[in-house]
């Protein structure tokens, strides 16, 4: 996991890429698999799991049956 640094700026954190996995899965549940081929174009198969694994420690995110589900999702 890539923490924000003097060396490491902010947007090539880990921590940058949460809110670009959330905002997705705010809108819809998705597979690890569809939701990497969502974000491909925006991060390297290695952030993506270790935004997935900030996610899932922080208690955001929810897999079941490999079904991502964003736990704070606003239902209505």
């Amino acid at each position: 996991m890539k923490y924000p640094s003097k060396v490491t700026p902010y947007k090539d954190s880990t921590l940058s890429k949460l809110p670009i996995l959330l905002k997705l899965l705010n809108e819809s549940d998705y597979t690890v698999l569809s939701l990497f081929d969502k974000v491909r174009q925006k991060m390297t198969l290695k952030e993506y799991e270790d935004a997935l694994d900030c996610l899932f420690i922080l208690g955001k995110i929810t897999l079941n049956k490999e079904v991502i589900h964003y736990v704070d999702r606003n239902i209505l």
